[in-house]
């Protein structure tokens, strides 16, 4: 038994990096697919920078808000962004890599938690929670194209 939970997903994007980054970098296009299916966002803060803060408040379709908090800790334009979620309750952190394949960009997806009995609970789910991420910004990406 290690330390740590990692949770890794990974998609090819048919799009540039510029492109698939900037859906991330751009806080009007994050807060449209960030989170899984059934949630909204609203981002009060954004600052895109080593130390900066993202404040977004998940809103499940049930009504119920989730306040979270995050700081970037590292971030290579178009290339990698590494954060730290603090809350609520769970601590991890989060990195994405942005990498140039043939047909496109695969963004690799890397979440880190210490293992307590909590977390191993979340692991169950995370997964899939997480390709709910993907394919909603599958859908944005596909809607900036204009192919509705």
């Amino acid at each position: 038994m290690t330390d740590s939970i990692e949770i890794l997903n990974d998609r090819l994007f048919p799009v540039d990096r510029a492109t698939l980054f900037d859906a991330f970098a751009d806080p009007c296009k994050l807060e449209q697919w960030w989170g899984p299916e059934g949630f909204t966002n609203t981002i009060s803060a954004f600052d895109l920078r080593p130390g900066g803060s993202w404040l977004v408040t998940m809103t499940a379709d049930n009504g119920a808000n989730f306040h979270n908090r995050w700081t970037f800790e590292e971030i290579v334009a178009g290339k990698m962004v590494r954060m730290t979620h603090h809350e609520p309750v769970h601590i991890f952190t989060l990195g994405m890599r942005f990498s140039d394949e043939e047909h496109g960009t695969r963004l690799l997806w890397r979440m880190l938690f210490d293992r307590t009995e909590e977390n191993e609970v979340m692991e169950k789910f995370l997964h899939a929670a997480n390709e709910q991420n993907f394919d909603r910004l599958a859908r944005l990406l596909k809607q900036d194209k204009g192919d509705h």
